[in-house]
C-alpha cells in the first residue's frame, strides 16, 4: 500500500523534464565484479513502473563525438581507448576490461550528460541515469571511469556560449579527483567535493573547496555541513549552471562507502541541492555516480530518489 500511494503521488506530479537513458550504459561483466552494472536498467524500470516518469520523459543519447571528448581528453589517450591499445596497467587502473562495448558505454554516458545539460537549460533540471565519471583525467582513467562526462559537458556549454560560470557539486563518497584536476586553473568552474577523508583515491587532488568527512558520519551532521557550504557557493560564485554528482555511496550499507547516511538522509541531501539550484533559477543536471550497496535494491532506491526529487522540484 505504501509503494502504491508513493507511485500515485509521483504520477500526479507529471513532468516535462527529460531523463537520459540508454541500454548502452551497461556492458557485460563477470558476475564476481563489484560494479553493479544492472543498476541503470533497474532504476529506469522502477521509475517507469511506479509512474514517476513515462517513456515520454526518456531520451536516448547518441554517442558523444570525438570533437567533444577531445575538449577534455588528450588525443593519444582517447585514440588508444577507441582502438583497444591501453596498457594492461591502464586497464587495471580503470577497473573494467576493455571492449568495444566499454567505448560505446563511455560515449553514450558522456552524451547523456551533454544532452541533459541542453534539456536543463530549457526545463531547469534534467537527469542522466548514468554519468558522474569524476575519476577520469585528461590522459588516463581510473576508478571505473574512462572519460569525464561532467567535464566534457561543461566544456561544451562554455564552447557554445550557453554557460560561462559552472559549479560542480560532487557529493559522491569518493573525491572527484579527475574533475578537480581538469578545472584546477579555470576560474570559471567551481569544483566542490564532499567526500570521505580516508576513502579512495588515496592521493587527493585539490578542488576549489574540499570537505573531507570522517568515517561513520551520519545524516544530521552530513546535512548540517552541506547546508553550511552549498548556499554560499551558489550565492558567492553565482554559477550559470550546476552539475550535481549525486553518488549514493555515502549510504550506510555501501561496500565502498565508510559513511553512515540512511536512504532518507540521501533523499534529503538531493532535495536540498536541487531545491537550492531551482530557487536561484540555476539550471541543474544530476548524474548518478557511485553506489555499491550489498543489497542492490538499496542502491536502486537511493538513485531513484534523486530523480523523484528532481521531478518534484521541476
Amino acid at each position: 500500500m505504501k509503494r502504491f500511494l508513493l507511485s500515485t503521488f509521483y504520477f500526479l506530479l507529471s513532468t516535462d523534464m527529460r531523463i537520459c537513458y540508454s541500454d548502452r550504459y551497461a556492458v557485460p561483466l563477470d558476475p564476481a565484479h563489484p560494479f553493479p552494472m544492472s543498476k541503470y536498467r533497474l532504476v529506469r524500470d522502477r521509475l517507469v513502473a511506479e509512474g514517476t516518469i513515462s517513456d515520454w520523459n526518456l531520451v536516448e543519447p547518441d554517442p558523444a563525438s570525438d570533437r567533444d571528448i577531445l575538449l577534455v581528453h588528450t588525443p593519444d589517450y582517447w585514440l588508444r581507448c577507441v582502438n583497444g591499445e591501453l596498457t594492461r596497467l591502464e586497464v587495471r587502473r580503470i577497473g573494467f576490461p576493455w571492449s568495444e562495448g566499454l567505448v560505446r558505454r563511455s560515449r553514450a554516458a558522456v552524451q547523456g550528460t551533454i544532452l541533459s545539460a541542453w534539456h536543463a537549460l530549457h526545463y531547469g533540471v534534467a537527469c542522466n541515469l548514468a554519468g558522474g565519471t569524476h575519476h577520469a583525467f585528461p590522459d588516463h582513467g581510473e576508478g571505473y571511469c574512462v572519460i569525464n562526462d561532467i567535464a566534457i559537458a561543461a566544456r561544451v556549454l562554455q564552447r557554445e556560449g550557453l554557460a560561462r560560470r559552472i559549479a560542480v557539486i560532487d557529493c559522491d563518497v569518493h573525491q572527484g579527483n579527475g574533475t578537480a584536476a581538469i578545472f584546477r586553473d579555470d576560474p570559471d568552474v567551481f569544483t566542490f567535493s564532499m567526500h570521505g577523508e580516508k576513502n579512495f583515491p588515496a592521493r587527493k587532488e585539490r578542488s576549489r573547496l574540499d570537505i573531507e568527512l570522517p568515517d561513520g558520519i551520519g545524516d544530521d551532521r552530513y546535512l548540517e555541513i552541506l547546508q553550511t557550504h552549498l548556499p554560499a557557493i551558489l550565492d558567492d560564485f553565482a554559477p550559470d549552471f550546476v552539475f550535481y554528482q549525486a553518488g549514493v555511496d555515502p549510504y550506510e550499507g555501501d561496500r565502498l562507502g565508510r559513511l553512515r547516511l540512511t536512504i532518507e538522509g540521501l533523499r534529503r541531501r538531493d532535495i536540498f541541492v536541487i531545491e537550492n539550484c531551482r530557487r536561484r533559477r540555476i539550471p541543474v543536471v544530476t548524474t548518478m555516480g557511485g553506489g555499491y550497496a550489498r543489497d542492490i535494491d538499496r542502491t536502486v532506491e537511493a538513485h531513484c530518489n534523486t530523480v523523484r526529487s528532481a521531478v518534484h522540484l521541476t
